[in-house]
């Protein structure tokens, strides 16, 4: 392992978005942060007062909560805070039970507020729009009852317990490193623990002098594939400083993970039009099928032989048809399947590998690199497969955009599909309108044939309302409501006399 780099420091206020042109301070920002990251593949945002303040919160927070549950003998095996881990995320409804370190929502906020300034930053490098990658994140701020694909994880680590496990200096980088597969990675912590392999292969310890206040930036696969490799992910890998271990026991750290939707597209188009070279092995693909053919890929580095792990993933897991049908390197649907002379097919990265290796990677049978054959029916396929998931992600797409357009306290009357991509959601109520609750299969007994108040609009229909005779609220969809007649409504006012003086 070398000696720790100096690290580029970027302060957080520096890299807020701008509005109009680009002040200087901002634009030199932009280059320290794309400089430390070419260099060391990792760079240093520092946070002001208040959010340092709240680092320093979540920290301890994380340390006690762990402390106190180890105290008090909790040992589920299923729970992931019974192993010091805790995994935070905006706007899943928590379960019964379900406890977490305090001021989870506040550090999520403030973490999410970096790693998004720092996305705008790495794009406007790149001579794009600051907001290219906007499409890839969740709506901001998420519609009410769905959870954010980024995470933020709380954890303690006891030094003393790992017995010089990846000890600095030592380790297999191979059985000891990880590499993150969103978009982005802030890390905080309060004592140091954490290398970084630089773009020459060196490892060093990023996280050396950090204080609680600052963000340690780390790039995701997603980006770089988003990025046509322009921003290459990092690898990284957890140690334990023995040196340190005496003084500070214990590390607790706070790891953000910006994640892109499941339902995105990773497209380079915008690197090509900026002018930048895009290799051919990066296609538009799928959130869910990169997560997929990373999860694939992970599985082979840890298994030297390929044909172990082939071997293994069919006796102890049932391939799916997209399995079957797609590239166990790159996840890419194998449009190019092509058949080889042991009568197995492949295409994409894996293809790539068993023309260079002139040898099957699941039967280990050496092959004639000059007979390949086309397998056309397999290539038809992936396509027709591919055609129906591009179909429905896109649909999902166009879904959430009108769902975005709609928001809360809009306008009512129904909002028509587009060019037939979905079908349209009604809203023929108002808020604040008065309706008479009709019912279907699922309306409970108690509240059909009351009269209700609409309180707000939700989505897909839905809509919140407040019984008038119980002062009740309960949420129904618009097929379970019917408007009041204008000779009902004028019966239901109260009658006022008025009398002349």
């Amino acid at each position: 392992m070398t000696s720790s780099p100096s690290l580029a420091r970027v302060r957080l206020s520096e890299l807020v978005p701008y509005d109009g042109a680009p002040s200087s301070c901002y634009m030199r920002a932009v280059e320290v942060l794309s400089d430390s990251l070419t260099r060391y593949n990792a760079v240093v945002i520092e946070l002001g007062s208040e959010d340092e303040a709240l680092m320093r919160c979540g920290l301890e927070s994380a340390r006690l909560y762990f402390r106190i549950r180890a105290q008090s003998g909790a040992k589920c095996s299923s729970s992931k805070s019974s192993r010091g881990v805790y995994m935070y995320r905006a706007g899943r409804t928590l379960e019964d039970m379900d406890s977490s370190p305090p001021c989870m929502a506040d550090v999520f906020r403030c973490m999410g507020k970096a790693a998004r300034a720092a996305l705008c930053a790495i794009a406007r490098h790149l001579r794009l729009r600051s907001d290219v990658f906007n499409h890839l994140l969740d709506d901001s701020p998420l519609p009410v009852n769905e959870p954010s694909s980024s995470v933020l994880i709380a954890s303690y680590r006891h030094m003393l317990l790992q017995n010089g496990k990846g000890a600095l200096g030592g380790g297999n980088i191979t059985t000891n490193c990880e590499t993150e597969k969103g978009l982005l990675t802030l890390v905080c912590s309060d004592a140091p623990g954490l290398q970084v392999c630089d773009p020459n292969g060196r490892w060093y310890l990023a996280d050396c002098g950090s204080a609680p206040g600052d963000l340690l930036l780390l790039i995701g696969k997603a980006l770089s594939h988003a990025t046509a490799g322009l921003r290459p992910a990092a690898l990284c890998r957890t140690v334990t400083d023995h040196a340190s271990a005496s003084a500070n026991p214990g590390r607790s750290s706070l790891v953000f993970r910006l994640m892109p939707q499941g339902n995105a597209i990773l497209d380079c188009s915008p690197i090509t039009a900026a002018g930048h070279v895009i290799p051919q092995s990066y296609v538009p693909i799928s959130v869910s099928q990169f997560m997929d053919g990373l999860s694939a890929e992970e599985d082979i580095l840890c298994n030297r032989s390929d044909s172990a792990f082939v071997a293994r993933t069919n006796v102890n897991k049932e391939p799916t048809l997209r399995s079957v049908l797609s590239d166990s390197l790159s996840g890419a649907f194998l449009e190019d399947a092509t058949l080889v002379s042991c009568g197995h097919s492949f295409g994409g990265l894996m293809l790539r590998r068993v023309i260079d290796t002139a040898r099957c990677t699941l039967c280990d049978t050496e092959i004639e690199t000059g007979s390949l054959i086309p397998n056309h029916a397999l290539r038809a396929a992936a396509a027709a497969i591919k055609h129906e998931d591009d179909h429905r992600l896109f649909h999902n797409a166009a879904l959430r955009k009108r769902r975005k357009e709609v928001g809360d306290h809009r306008g009512n009357g129904d909002l028509s599909a587009e060019n037939g991509l979905h079908r349209s959601v009604q809203y023929p109520f108002t808020v604040n309108e008065k309706v008479v609750i009709k019912g279907n299969r699922r309306t409970p007994d108690k509240f059909i044939g009351k009269e209700a108040v609409i309180t707000s609009q939700c989505l897909n229909g839905w809509y919140l309302l407040n019984i008038i005779e119980s002062g009740e609220k309960v949420r129904l969809q618009y097929r379970s409501l019917r408007k009041i007649a204008k000779s009902q409504a004028a019966e239901s006012q109260p009658f006022i006399t008025v009398v002349e003086v």
